[in-house]
């Protein structure tokens, strides 16, 4: 089906054309949320800007990345982009090895922090555009992450629990939007819940300054927090659910149990049937373990129970819900021995039955595709270009800022009462749920012809797609002022 064959490439004597027209809208929201005005206000690295300021050099990165761009090196590829120089209007940009340069200024940890703030007072901003009902509850989320690398010169990097060279990042993200609130860089060989009770105090802090009214705070057994919660319980408006290590005394508890205490744990179906549902493969890898005999596990059923608990930094009991998994062990397709494992988790929420909790807690799990995002996923925040602790941690910062500007764009993406109102909350929702690499290629890899004149930048489309409605619209929102 594939006829073309006489093919001639010629060079355009006046048309000129970008890829990633979709960048400038984004460079509309930049502005749009006062975000070159707040870098260039708390950020204070270089002495004499000639000819860039601080927030130059990070949208920079964040610009290529945006632009399919995945390492520090491809800057050369858009610096020697006339095109692309004149849709951002601007004669020149930082070439690699001055990008690298900037990322190593950052020497301590206020340096770093001073980056989060000022993000984080843009991110107050776009809060403040979204409707009464996205402050009902912030959903606040800590996990750690193995931050790999195979360089050998690269200050603070250890050996993890996996036996890895790496970093091993903190990350606390806000589950509503997805949006990453707090990166802290760590050695490889530091445990995963290190400084978390700080940075969830600053989250909590950072929700309330938004507007929220409500906190939950989620984390996986290393973040359980005990000596935070007697505090985060006095405010009243927070709530924490917590997994918390299976300890023998945890487990006799359980143990002791009436059985009558136990309820069978029902999981509600993945989504909906609308039609019939289809027959279900068959299952290659199991066939594989039962043919050759491997010790194989299947989980038989749940039960949930609960309990008052208090922990030894506590002066007051919570819930502890045990849920408890009865798990077959067998070998080929006999049975060796049936056992049971217990998990647990930690809250002061009163108001959910036990059930609810262990679904609430693993909804915490979604925050693992935040983290394929930002390491694997089109952003690539986690590959640590540069030679020391600060400048990677930076470099994590300013790469996943990427990531931030497409929540915003989801965020401000104008939905406005009227017959068209459900299909553009749809979008929103979609574009906020929607992975960087399938939005770098839907909303910003638009093929321009980019025309300056004296008073306008024009992008003039090349190309359509379902979501360039979505993207102008967007355009045209970001020419008005924000609420401020």
């Amino acid at each position: 089906m594939f006829t073309a064959s006489n093919i001639h490439y010629e060079a355009a004597a006046r048309t000129r054309g970008l890829a990633c027209g979709g960048l400038g809208a984004i460079h509309q929201v930049v502005r749009g949320v006062g975000l070159v005005q707040a870098l260039d206000r708390h950020v204070d690295l270089l002495k004499v800007h000639l000819p860039y300021t601080e927030s130059d050099h990070i949208l920079n990165i964040a610009y290529n990345i945006l632009a399919s761009g995945t390492c520090l090196q491809d800057l050369e590829l858009r610096r020697n982009d006339e095109v692309y120089l004149d849709a951002l209007g601007t004669s020149s940009i930082p070439d690699p090895t001055t990008a690298g340069d900037f990322c190593r200024r950052f020497k301590t940890d206020e340096d770093v922090l001073a980056l989060l703030a000022a993000i984080n007072v843009c991110r107050l901003k776009v809060w403040k555009q979204q409707p009464p009902g996205f402050f009902e509850l912030a959903v606040i989320d800590a996990d750690g992450l193995i931050a790999a690398t195979d360089g050998e010169c690269k200050k603070g990097i250890d050996m993890s629990y996996n036996r890895l060279w790496s970093y091993h990042p903190l990350l606390i993200s806000l589950a509503n939007t997805k949006e990453m609130l707090f990166l802290v860089n760590r050695s490889g060989n530091r445990p995963s819940h290190e400084q978390a009770d700080v940075y969830l105090d600053k989250a909590i802090e950072l929700c309330l300054k938004g507007g929220f009214r409500n906190i939950l705070l989620r984390g996986d057994t290393d973040f359980s927090q005990t000596w935070k919660l007697d505090g985060w319980d006095a405010a009243g408006n927070i709530k924490f659910i917590l997994g918390i290590d299976a300890m023998p005394n945890l487990r006799a508890l359980a143990g002791a149990l009436p059985e009558s205490d136990w309820k069978r744990l029902q999981r509600q179906p993945r989504y909906q049937v609308k039609t019939s549902e289809r027959t279900k493969p068959e299952n290659v890898r199991e066939a594989i373990v039962v043919k050759r005999g491997y010790t194989n596990q299947v989980l038989l059923y749940e039960d949930v129970a609960e309990f008052n608990y208090r922990p030894g930094h506590c002066k007051q009991d919570y819930r502890m819900i045990a849920l408890r998994k009865t798990i077959s062990v067998r070998k080929g397709d006999k049975e060796i021995r049936v056992e049971q494992r217990y998990f647990f988790y930690i809250t002061n929420e009163r108001g959910l039955a036990a059930e609810q909790i262990v679904f609430k807690a693993n909804e915490r799990c979604d925050q693992e595709n935040l983290i394929a995002q930002l390491k694997d996923g089109g952003v690539r925040a986690m590959h640590n270009p540069l030679d020391n602790l600060h400048s990677n941690w930076a470099y994590m910062v300013i790469a996943s800022l990427a990531w931030t500007l497409k929540t915003w764009c989801a965020l401000l993406l104008p939905a406005p009462k009227g017959p068209w109102h459900e299909r553009y909350q749809t979008e929103r929702q979609e574009l906020l749920k929607m992975e960087f690499k399938r939005f770098v290629n839907s909303m910003i890899q638009i093929p321009c012809q980019i025309v300056r004149t004296s008073r306008r930048i024009v992008y003039r489309m090349l190309s359509w797609n379902p979501w360039a409605t979505a993207l102008l619209r967007l355009s045209e929102a970001m020419r008005e002022p924000l609420l401020c």
